[in-house]
C-alpha cells in the first residue's frame, strides 16, 4: 500500500464540509495472475464480472459522498490488484465515475494509479491521462528475469522499459517504480544491479520493500516446507543498507522507511496514511478512515457487487478510541523519517506527547533507536532505529489501551 497527513478526524476544513477527507483510495481487485508472495485482496481476471464491479463501485461512491460529502480532493490512489488490467473502455467508465462523485480537485491534485509493466499500452495510458491520472506507480520488483519468474511476475525487463517509454510518450512524467529485496535466491549484488538499472531511469520516486512471507500465499506454503531459499537476516540487512546508501548518493531523500523521492516529489497520498489523516476507502476489501471511524469493505468480487446494490458494502465499521488514535499517531508517524511533532500531537489531542508516552519514548531514546529533532520539537527514528523500525513501533502498541 503504497503516505498520509496529520490528524484523522480532526475537523480540518477546506472548500468542502468540516472533516471531509481530502484523500481517496480505490481498489481494483483484478490481476492477470496471482504473484507467489501476494496476500492482497486480488483475483485473477479471467471470467470476472468487471463491469458489474465498476457499476458497484460507482454505487458505493454515490452512497459514500451522500454520507460524507467530499471537500477538495488533494490525492487519489487507485491500487489493486492491477488497475491497468481494465480495458481502455472500462478504464474510461471508471475514471468518469471518479470525477463525477469527487468533482472538486485541488489544482495540484496527485492522482496515482498502480500499474504492472506489460499492461500499459499507449491507448490505455492516454485514457488514464485524459481521465485525470497524473502519476503512475509500476510494480517492477527486480531487473533480473529469473528473479521475476521466481516470484510469479509475468512481466520481464523489456516490458518495464516499454511501459515507461509509453507513459512518457503520452505525457505522464511523474512516475514511480517498486523494487523488492530479500527475494528467494537474491544476492546483495543482484539488488545492487537492480538499483543501478532503476536509478538510470532518473525517476522522481522509488519504493523499495522487503519481502514479507504472508499467510495464504504460495511462499508461505513453501517456507513451511523449507523450500523457500531466502537470504539470511544479515544479507537482508546488508541489502537495506546498500539501497539506502545508493539512493542517498543519487540525490534521493529517504522520507519513509521504504520510500525515496527527489525533493518535493514524495507520495502525498501515502503521507495521508502516515500522518493518520482521514481518507475515503472504496472497493472490495478497501479500508477507510473518516471521522475517527474505520471501516473494512466486503472482500469477494461477487459478494461486494451484491452488497453494493443494497447499501454501503461494509464488512465491519468501528470507532477508534482516543487512546488508539494516539497510538496510531505515533506508530504511523514514526515511519516517516522526519518523525512526529509535539505541536501536532498537542493540536490533535490537547495533551503533551512527552507525558502520554513518557515510558516508551524514554526507553527508545535510552537505547538510541529514537532521537529528538534538532530543535526538540519532536522525535524521529535514529539511523539505527530505521533498521529496527518494527521493534520501535511495537513499544507503543497497547501502551494506552491494555
Amino acid at each position: 500500500m503504497p503516505i498520509h497527513h496529520p490528524a484523522a478526524g480532526n475537523g480540518i476544513t477546506s472548500s468542502g464540509p468540516s472533516g471531509a477527507p481530502h484523500a481517496v483510495y480505490i481498489h481494483i481487485p483484478f490481476c492477470t495472475n496471482k504473484c507467489f508472495y501476494c496476500d492482497f485482496n486480488s483475483y485473477v481476471l479471467k471470467d470476472q464480472p468487471v463491469m458489474d464491479y465498476l457499476h458497484a463501485l460507482d454505487r458505493e461512491m454515490e452512497l459514500t459522498v451522500q454520507e460524507t460529502p467530499p471537500g477538495e480532493i488533494r490525492s487519489i490512489f487507485v491500487g489493486g490488484g492491477t488497475p491497468t488490467v481494465l480495458t481502455p473502455q472500462e478504464m474510461e467508465f471508471f475514471l468518469a465515475s471518479v470525477r463525477r462523485h469527487f468533482p472538486h480537485w485541488a489544482s495540484d491534485i496527485e492522482f496515482t494509479m498502480e500499474a504492472n509493466p506489460g499492461t500499459t499500452d499507449r491507448d490505455k495510458l492516454t485514457v488514464m491521462k485524459d481521465g485525470g491520472v497524473n502519476r503512475v506507480s509500476f510494480g517492477v520488483q527486480a531487473f533480473q528475469n529469473e528473479l521475476l519468474s521466481g516470484i510469479g511476475r509475468i512481466h520481464n525487463t523489456d516490458d518495464v522499459y516499454r511501459s515507461l517509454e509509453n507513459a512518457r510518450a503520452v505525457g505522464l512524467d511523474n512516475l514511480s517504480i517498486d523494487l523488492m529485496f530479500g527475494l528467494p535466491n537474491q544476492t546483495v549484488d543482484m539488488l545492487d544491479y537492480s538499483v543501478s538499472r532503476a536509478l538510470e531511469l532518473g525517476l522522481p520516486h522509488y519504493s523499495i520493500y522487503s519481502l514479507k512471507v504472508e499467510e495464504n500465499t504460495l511462499f508461505h506454503t513453501l517456507y513451511h516446507k523449507n523450500q523457500l531459499p531466502l537470504p539470511s537476516e544479515e544479507e537482508e540487512l546488508n541489502m537495506y543498507l546498500l539501497l539506502m546508501e545508493r539512493m542517498e548518493q543519487a540525490g534521493y531523500k529517504q522520507y519513509e522507511i521504504s520510500n525515496f523521492a527527489k525533493p518535493g516529489l514524495a507520495s502525498r497520498h501515502n503521507i495521508t496514511y502516515w500522518k493518520n489523516e482521514d481518507y475515503y476507502g472504496l472497493g472490495a476489501g478497501a479500508h477507510g478512515y473518516v471521522g475517527r471511524q474505520r471501516h473494512v469493505n466486503i472482500k469477494g468480487v461477487n459478494p461486494y457487487v451484491e452488497a453494493a446494490k443494497a447499501g454501503l458494502p461494509r464488512l465491519e465499521q468501528f470507532g477508534v478510541s482516543r487512546e488508539e488514535a494516539m497510538e496510531d499517531f505515533v506508530m504511523v508517524g514514526l515511519r516517516v523519517l522526519d518523525g512526529i511533532r509535539k505541536a501536532d500531537f498537542r493540536k490533535q489531542f490537547a495533551e503533551e506527547l512527552d507525558e502520554v508516552f513518557a515510558r516508551p519514548l524514554g526507553k527508545m531514546l535510552d537505547v538510541g533507536l529514537l532521537e529528538p529533532h534538532s530543535d526538540d520539537e519532536g522525535y524521529r527514528l535514529s539511523k539505527q532505529g530505521v533498521l529496527f523500525g518494527n521493534e520501535v513501533f511495537a513499544e507503543f502498541i497497547g501502551v494506552l489501551t491494555e
